[in-house]
């Protein structure tokens, strides 16, 4: 490894002028993102515990409440313990510290894959959500558990662009209900709130995130330098 290849891994990327980022710009606003849907998720744990919240109630929650709650729990540890994976300094610091989370989150991902494929399944549906967000919801749920998978096996077999890939497919995925509020806040008051329109706004969101997740990775990886030439023998 060149000297200014080791200097560029001890300091991270630099700016223009030349000083290092911090690299904490990425982990921040996925924490703000994913920080949306965890207090939502939280304040619907209280409501199903009796707590009075401001929400609304919702019968099929009530009537079911575990596999709601489940998906709370692991969103919530996908959500924000996944955000630190995507700070370099703890990746190049604590490599141990990041094996060991990303195991934790692969749990929690599938515990919030399964419990949303199952809700889609189960839970009584409107007409909008039958027609538009059925299928995108037993698509997205069953591409997270293709991802989290493959990211897994990408990651046993040390092949660390493809594992970085995957996961953040992964949780692009994961961590679009923090997405959804805001194509919903910003859709609703330009289209209006009729069940079709939201149902598009929803699944607006999982193609905003996707969409974001590819030009990450292509921006992450950088083409490696032509090798010298080399001289003609004869």
């Amino acid at each position: 490894m060149s000297q200014d290849a080791t200097a560029l891994g001890r300091s991270g990327p630099r700016r223009p002028g030349g000083r290092p980022r911090s690299g904490w710009g990425v982990p921040a606003g996925l924490l703000a993102l994913g920080t949306i849907p965890v207090v939502a998720g939280s304040l619907r744990v209280v409501e199903l515990s009796g707590g009075a919240t401001g929400l609304p109630s919702d019968a099929r929650y009530d009537a079911s409440p575990e596999p709601v709650v489940l998906h709370i729990a692991c969103a919530t540890v996908f959500a924000l313990l996944g955000a630190f994976q995507f700070a370099p300094q703890i990746r190049r610091r604590h490599p141990g510290w990041h094996r060991r989370a990303g195991r934790v989150l692969v749990i929690a991902g599938l515990g919030v894959a399964f419990s949303a494929l199952w809700l889609n399944q189960f839970y009584p549906r409107t007409e909008a959500t039958r027609e538009v967000l059925y299928p995108l919801r037993l698509a997205f749920g069953s591409a997270m558990v293709v991802t989290l998978v493959l990211g897994f096996l990408a990651a046993r077999r040390r092949d660390v662009i493809r594992h970085r890939a995957w996961m953040i497919r992964s949780y692009a995925i994961g961590l679009v209900a923090g997405t959804q509020v805001i194509t919903l806040g910003i859709g609703g008051l330009v289209l209006g709130t009729a069940d079709l329109t939201t149902a598009l706004l929803l699944g607006a969101a999982w193609a905003i995130n996707l969409t974001v997740a590819e030009w990450a990775i292509r921006r992450s990886v950088r083409p490696t330098s032509a090798a010298p030439p080399q001289p003609r023998t004869t």
